[in-house]
């Protein structure tokens, strides 16, 4: 370009032009996709690799002369990683400038060195030659999530190994805690499920459990992703009553991969000292299966989600309490007796209290809530706290009373995630709303029906 036109000096107008900055966003971007890496793994004819520039025209060489010097200046001065191809500007105009038209990256590496990942870039060949090493069918997952790979590191190359041990040894028939392999241990497993689940279906055409199916697929570097509620432990779905670990990701991964997996729990108590159970015993657990074949005479089932209000409920005939651990109800769902029961839910009154009827709902749409009303809401005002993430999913399974609170509370009627945890209520209020219909109200000792 020839020298700055008069009066022009100071201008910084870019006028949209690609600078070295959006230049190098766009390769940042590449390798934020993971394109880059994939390249590296399986190279296509992507590279020479070229890419064109916004440049100015020669009414933007005549307004902005002084930007449009600096604008080229710096892109000159870059080349190294890219080659520049240039056109002739405003020829006829303003007199000929050859300006920017295009960076030109020779190979991948040069566009990788250019977005500064060469070092990273590094580490995913060896990653991935470790990945291949332990199996070459595993360079399809090192496709597919290139970057994870990269998080992962070492401990990508672990979960390999797990993955090719599931491959040779289908159905173990053993707990997890007793895979005997270096590195892996109950708590790595917990971390890496989905991944191993993938590295999985890559080396094994399908891995049926009842949980869901994994499927290669039919592609070169085709990975699907097994069981979408393990994609984020702790999402709804994963707890049932009375059990940390029925229905969780790892019941899942272990019905998946054929292990042993411990029984999932129902615990309740039995609220009538008259029915007749083990001895003295009042408060059991029991596996999900022995609490489907209960035969109690038993016709209401108060269900609550506090271990407190589950210990302190008083004797009540013909009653037992079911203590539960949030979302899932795979333990109820079979127990067909409590249909002949009347069935209270009390639940936190928020908005994943009311999810959690929704769901109950789902098992038994006979079950009726308590003390999960307007009126236990607003009487307790002071004792209110925050909802962090409250719901909105439509529920279709509640009352209109319910449903119309359950609305009130996710539009922030009350003020922004109101909730009104169910061990804040007043006992005596409790006890009130959870009498038997009927039933008077006696002088008594404060907390006994």
């Amino acid at each position: 370009m020839p020298a700055e036109a008069p009066g022009t000096r100071g201008a910084t107008r870019t006028g949209g032009w690609t600078t070295l900055a959006t230049l190098r966003a766009q390769s940042l971007k590449a390798w934020d996709s993971g394109a880059l890496l994939r390249e590296l793994l399986d190279p296509t004819d992507t590279y020479p690799r070229r890419r064109p520039l916004k440049r100015p025209t020669a009414a933007g060489l005549r307004t902005d002369y002084a930007a449009a010097h600096g604008w080229a200046t710096e892109l000159f001065a870059a080349a190294g990683p890219f080659t520049l191809e240039t056109a002739d500007v405003g020829r006829t105009t303003i007199g000929s400038n050859r300006l920017p038209a295009a960076a030109v990256f020779a190979t991948v590496d040069d566009e990788i060195a250019f977005a500064g990942k060469t070092r990273d870039a590094g580490r995913f060949r060896k990653l991935a030659g470790g990945l291949s090493a332990v199996d070459p069918g595993l360079r399809q997952w090192a496709w597919k999530r290139p970057l994870q790979l990269l998080a992962l590191g070492d401990a990508a190359l672990t979960a390999g190994r797990v993955a090719l041990w599931l491959r040779d040894n289908p159905a173990p028939g053993i707990y997890v805690r007793q895979l005997s392999l270096t590195g892996v241990h109950t708590k790595f497993l917990e971390t890496h499920r989905r991944v191993v689940d993938e590295m999985a279906s890559v080396l094994q055409p399908a891995v049926s459990g009842s949980a869901g199916t994994v499927s290669a697929g039919t592609g070169t570097h085709a990975v699907e992703t097994v069981d979408g509620a393990d994609q984020a432990d702790g999402a709804p779905g994963d707890t049932v009553p009375g059990s940390a670990s029925a229905r969780t990701p790892a019941a899942r991964f272990a019905a998946r991969h054929g292990f042993v997996h411990p029984p999932e729990l129902v615990r309740f108590r039995v609220l009538d000292p008259e029915i007749p159970l083990l001895g003295d015993a009042r408060d059991v657990a029991v596996t999900a299966d022995a609490f489907r074949t209960l035969r109690l005479p038993v016709r209401t089932v108060i269900f609550t989600e506090n271990l407190v209000n589950f210990l302190a409920l008083p004797d009540r005939p013909r009653a037992l309490a079911l203590f539960g651990a949030g979302y899932g109800f795979s333990a109820l769902r079979d127990a067909a007796w409590l249909r002949d029961c009347e069935v209270l839910y009390w639940g936190d009154l928020d908005t994943h209290g009311f999810r959690i009827l929704d769901q109950l709902r789902s098992a038994h749409p006979h079950v009726a809530s308590v003390l999960m009303d307007r009126a236990t809401l607003l009487e307790h005002q002071d004792a209110w706290g925050a909802e962090p993430s409250p719901a909105r999913a439509e529920l279709t399974r509640l009352t209109p009373e319910e449903s119309a609170l359950y609305r009130s509370l996710a539009d922030g009627e009350f003020g922004a995630g109101v909730r009104l945890e169910q061990e804040l209520v007043d006992w005596d209020w409790a006890l009130e709303r959870l009498r038997p219909q009927g039933a008077a109200s006696p002088n008594r000792p404060r907390g006994e029906w």
